[in-house]
């Protein structure tokens, strides 16, 4: 792919556009278009920077998309209707929440096969998030209250933790000490001892919280609220709200720089991408990209 040395590239799933937009993290323009058709909702990037995995709704598929040809490359059948993507710290492996069959199948990237899936308890689940040591993954159930905990050495269940009402973004600090889910139907944001998979508490967050993200510094996280146009920020060490940034309407999931200077969020009904400095907690742009853009994914 055509960008310079060092730069980083934003990964815009547009869900009812049928492309991914590519945004140039240093300048903060769109730079270039992927059509997936379809859906394209969750991604994660390869380790080698050259591989994107989609997941693709309607065609109930994980799409590989080679990034300097700005093409789908191969298309994996994961089931019906698979929402969030995400990639293990050491790189081996995708996980896939796939909603309509309540699994999380497990892609392993070098053959990209999926080489086992786990059925959840929770119903429909959406995000699929891996610990930072990779031995568990964390799965939140969007139709339920539930938060189901996978083994991934075991390839099963360990643990189920009944959370506030509709469960959608999931984050865990860098130590792997915490983790923190936010409950849309709730207003919070559930904090959790991932270690022991048990509730420590919650924090009250905004209307409709959704999305979240973590600082790589772990003393941050942040938090959409699909229903106030803002992001929160969260102040780990005290586990309380610090600041609210207004954003874009209907904002979802959303992604920092690898050094955490800037976050960028997915605004679903505004068509747009806000562009956080997370020094100053202050929105500095909005970017306009495809059709109901679901989330983003950075690579750098």
């Amino acid at each position: 792919m055509a960008t310079p040395a060092g730069a980083g590239l934003a990964l815009v799933g547009n869900e009812n556009g049928g492309t991914i937009s590519l945004i140039d993290t240093a300048r903060d323009e769109v730079v270039g278009e992927i059509k997936t058709g379809g859906k394209p909702r969750g991604a994660a990037i390869h380790a080698s920077r050259k591989l994107a995995y989609v997941s693709d709704q309607p065609n109930n598929a994980l799409l590989v998309i080679d990034l300097e040809q700005r093409a789908v490359a191969k298309k994996i059948d994961l089931g019906e209707s698979p929402e969030g993507v995400y990639l293990s710290p050491d790189g081996r492996l995708v996980a896939a929440a796939v909603e309509l069959t309540n699994s999380v199948a497990f892609i392993d990237t070098a053959s990209d096969a999926i080489v086992f899936r786990v059925r959840i308890q929770g119903n429909n689940p959406e995000h699929a998030v891996f610990s930072p040591d990779a031995r568990f993954v964390y799965v939140s159930a969007e139709e339920d209250d539930k938060l189901d905990v996978i083994d991934v050495a075991a390839r099963k269940l360990v643990a189920q933790l009944k959370v506030g009402d509709r469960p959608r973004g999931i984050a865990f600090t860098p130590d792997g000490a915490k983790a923190y889910v936010a409950c849309e139907r709730a207003d919070a944001v559930y904090v959790l001892d991932a270690r022991e998979h048990k509730i420590l508490g919650t924090i009250k967050a905004g209307l409709r919280s959704n999305g979240l993200a973590m600082h790589p510094d772990g003393k941050r996280l942040y938090v959409t609220n699909g229903g106030a146009a803002s992001v929160m920020v969260i102040d780990t060490a005290a586990d309380k709200v610090v600041a609210t940034i207004p954003v874009g309407q209907r904002p979802w999931n959303m992604a920092l720089t690898r050094d955490g200077a800037k976050l960028y969020v997915a605004n679903g009904r505004s068509d747009s991408v806000s562009v956080i400095d997370t020094a100053r907690n202050a929105r500095i742009k909005d970017i306009a990209v495809g059709k109901t853009p679901w989330g983003v994914s950075i690579f750098e």
